[in-house]
């Protein structure tokens, strides 16, 4: 009865026409926001928090948060029709989703990360608003130690994405962790690997990699392809963009499994959030799946289970951030900001104290999500269009649209000079077989992985015993083991199998 009063409240909050107003221009925002690569909702939010000084605390929030979810919508268009990912959680999108628009089922993609990303977020809402407090209390039984381990998981898990054999997938993963271990050493304000150059001083950026990588590295194919697009050739009909019976059955469960990972990862801080769980959702796919040969040609559970994650955990970063005050990412940060800004503190007496507020955002997320399911869906006929522009047009337009994108950043020509770069770099290594999904999931993980590891360390007084000592992390260490163990052999039985074959031939 107390629950159903509560949401009561945050209904009456919600649905007040300022709010809703509020609510349906984040949405809007957020979701230009991610079609439009390089510019991110991180660089959204913080342009546009000064307007919200001087409304009150629950809309200034309902449009922050409606910026940021709305992102995650929007993130996944440019990633299935221009191998571009609008977002860093939705580059994994590229891996599936532009196959299936190569093959003139953009129509499908985009309409199944849609349902996809609208089942994910509700979920999470839902475990948002009855275990709310719950799973607070575990994410604070959760040590440095217990991070570090789920991280090395999530790596290793990283290094069966590579369609080829597992142990350049996991070489690409350790590719993509030299790449995230540049810049200043945050204790010993040691440089590493920035050869002199100022604008490496603070890392590369993810979006500077995610460009090269998913960006102009696929340009430069399809241009020496030479193949032609079938969306160009595809009629725009709304029952040929409808998937078939058979592929709404192969999308609802990988959905259910993107939504759980999602909402589990979210929920705890640190753990990269939305990139991480579309990730490890990926992964978990391509595992379980009886067909993981399909993965990276076009497999619809590899964007339905992948964007479920993403939004999962996207709406379950805010367990912790509106519960606990402990942020788990940037944009966590900058919605305890707004909270402050208002004069509220964050924490668990945010609950308690502001019941209004609380419960209106969580309302909020529904409407929010309900209205980008709404906006989508009449849009994905204009999306697909735009794969009907000729080639001769549309790469020159993908080209600039990075350069702007990465040049927007930080207003630095090195940037746009370092996706050059890593684009050739990047071109060579894919051409070689190495991967492009670990390697950025390998950059995002190893900054948090170096500091969860020497946080652990000072705690232990450097006793490595800590990692086997606390259950949590023994678990998780045991599970990256026994996959490790499992990729390996997985790898090494055909070779032997064949082998013996061999030997039997007269």
């Amino acid at each position: 009865m107390e629950l159903l009063d509560s949401l009561a409240l945050g209904l009456a909050t919600a649905a007040t026409m300022e709010n809703l107003i509020f609510c349906l221009v984040g949405v809007l925002i957020g979701m230009v926001v991610g079609v439009l690569p390089g510019i991110g909702h991180l660089a959204a939010i913080s342009l546009l928090m000064p307007l919200t000084f001087h409304v009150p605390a629950t809309a200034a929030l309902v449009m922050l948060a409606g910026i940021y979810y709305g992102a995650q919508y929007g993130g996944s268009i440019a990633s299935i029709l221009l191998n571009l990912p609008g977002t860093a959680s939705s580059a994994v999108l590229c891996l599936d989703g532009y196959p299936m628009a190569q093959k003139g089922r953009a129509g499908q993609a985009l309409l199944i990360t849609t349902i996809a990303s609208f089942v994910g977020s509700f979920l999470s809402i839902l475990v948002l608003i009855l275990l709310a407090p719950p799973l607070a209390q575990l994410a604070l039984a959760f040590h440095s130690a217990d991070y570090f381990a789920i991280m090395v998981l999530g790596l290793v898990a990283a290094g069966s994405l590579s369609q080829g054999h597992p142990l350049i997938g996991l070489a690409s993963v350790v590719i993509g962790m030299l790449m995230g271990l540049v810049g200043i050493d945050v204790n010993s304000g040691a440089m590493r690997m920035t050869f002199g150059v100022p604008e490496l001083f603070e890392g590369l950026s993810i979006i500077v990699l995610a460009m090269a990588l998913f960006g102009v590295v696929e340009v430069i194919s399809s241009v020496g392809s030479g193949t032609e697009n079938m969306a160009r050739r595809t009629r725009l009909t709304w029952r040929a963009l409808l998937p078939s019976r058979a592929e709404w059955r192969e999308s609802a469960i990988p959905m259910l499994r993107g939504s759980a990972v999602g909402t589990g990862v979210g929920v705890l801080p640190g753990t990269g959030g939305g990139s991480t769980a579309s990730f490890m959702a990926y992964a978990v796919e391509k595992r379980v799946s009886r067909r993981p040969e399909t993965f990276g040609k076009g497999a619809i559970p590899g964007i339905a289970a992948p964007e479920s994650a993403n939004n999962a955990a996207a709406q379950s970063a805010f367990i912790p951030t509106l519960t606990l005050g402990i942020p788990g990412d940037a944009i966590m940060a900058l919605m305890l900001g707004a909270l402050m800004i208002h004069g509220i503190a964050p924490g668990p007496r945010v609950v308690v104290d502001n019941p209004d507020l609380f419960w209106g955002l969580v309302v909020s997320f529904l409407i929010g999500n309900l209205m980008l399911l709404i906006l989508n869906i009449p849009l994905i006929k204009m999306w697909v269009a735009i794969l009907r522009i000729p080639y001769q047009f549309l790469f020159p337009a993908i080209i600039l649209l990075i350069c702007i994108g990465v040049y927007s950043l930080n207003r630095s020509t090195v940037d746009v000079m370092l996706v050059a770069g890593l684009s050739v770099a990047g071109f060579v290594l894919i051409r070689l077989g190495f991967g492009a999904a670990p390697m950025l999931l390998g950059f995002i993980l190893a900054p948090l992985m170096e500091e969860n590891l020497r946080r652990a360390l000072v705690v232990s007084r450097g006793d490595f015993a800590i990692f086997i000592d606390r259950p949590i992390s023994a678990t998780f260490l045991a599970l990256a083991a026994a996959l490790l163990l499992w990729v390996l052999w997985g790898a090494v039985r055909p070779a032997r199998q064949t082998e013996e074959k061999e030997r039997d031939t007269p």
